[in-house]
């Protein structure tokens, strides 16, 4: 079995018409005998993507919710399908990063730009040497203002040019995102991570797509997709007062997006918190170790495999990773449909 993964949050991605359509408008018992792991890399060092690695970004975290640092590869345990694995590649120092800035910038973002601005700026700003950016506007359609780039004053000035008006084709966007960073991993065989932040303020109005069509290519690129949603006043008054009508579609899609890939999802109460919210994703993605494995099912089925990952003799902490990977599918034969 094959499978092609050329960054550590992402797997095999299965194209079909409607992505063109859209860009065109635009991953309990030991092994039994130790596995040979890669640990850290020297800063010079260029690692190379295997055609057979199941990759992982996990963040540990303990019972306070803080980061958990110094931990080595004989401390983790994977699984798939409840089969253990055996890691053959470990990094706790940061791999490369490429970074999609979502933006709603819908009418209804109106009154937030400058907040918005502000704080998607200095996002932008704790990218390290080696990471690259690229900025997203969400209205009616879905531009790509800044294609990744590791000038990140580029990035920045993107964001500074956004301005506020239209619907909101949220879904299109983060579909559309997937999609281009997927064809970003396509033209090199480097190492890289890629995680996507999304910043909404309400329902979609405007898309194409459906969410189970996003949900669908998210788990099959195992992209980690960090969603930022602003409460109305409305909406906040119902989730203080633990109102039991309360309901967000928008909220729930985003929270289940972010959960399926290893992400999370953020809900400030206003946009005063935003700021905040940039910081604790920005630490976060430079907390994550890098881990990868060679399954062992053999089958190349196409189906969800659900991947599990534990630290061992640490009490209290608490992996997480994506919830698994979509199987590669044996190559067409020529002459059939």
């Amino acid at each position: 079995m094959r499978y092609a993964c050329l960054t550590f949050a992402a797997l095999l991605v299965v194209a079909d018409a409607r992505a063109q359509a859209l860009l065109h408008d635009v991953a309990d018992t030991p092994a039994t005998s130790p596995p040979a792991v890669t640990t850290q890399p020297p800063p010079a060092t260029v690692f190379r993507s295997g055609v057979d690695l199941v990759a992982l970004s996990v963040v540990v975290t303990d019972s306070t919710a803080k980061f958990v640092s110094g931990l080595q590869p004989q401390d983790f345990a994977v699984y798939e399908d409840g089969v253990q694995q055996d890691v053959t590649f470990f990094a706790a120092t940061a791999i490369p990063l490429d970074l999609a800035i979502l933006l709603d910038t819908s009418a209804s973002m109106s009154d937030k730009m400058e907040e918005v601005q502000q704080a998607a700026t200095g996002f932008a700003s704790t990218l390290r040497n080696g990471d690259r950016a690229m900025v997203v506007d969400i209205k009616d359609a879905t531009r790509i203002l800044q294609p990744l780039t590791d000038d990140i004053d580029a990035a920045k000035t993107a964001i500074a040019a956004t301005k506020a008006k239209g619907g909101t084709a949220l879904y299109n966007g983060v579909y559309t995102t997937i999609k281009e960073l997927e064809k970003e991993r396509r033209a090199t065989d480097e190492l890289r991570r890629q995680a996507i932040v999304v910043l909404s303020d309400g329902d979609d109005t405007a898309s194409l797509v459906m969410f189970d069509d996003v949900m669908a290519v998210a788990k099959e690129a195992g992209i980690a997709i960090y969603t930022i949603t602003l409460r109305s006043p409305a909406s906040v008054q119902a989730v203080v007062s633990g109102s039991r009508r309360y309901f967000s579609e928008s909220e729930f899609s985003m929270k289940a997006l972010a959960q399926e890939t290893g992400a999370r999802a953020f809900f400030p109460a206003g946009i005063a918190e935003l700021s905040g919210v940039y910081s604790s994703i920005a630490a976060e993605l430079a907390s994550q170790y890098a881990l990868g494995y060679v399954s062992k099912n053999p089958l190349r089925d196409g189906r969800f495999r659900k991947v599990t990952v534990r630290v061992a003799d640490h009490p209290g902490v608490a992996p997480r990773t994506r919830s698994g990977y979509v199987a590669s599918r044996p190559p067409r034969k020529a002459g059939t449909d």
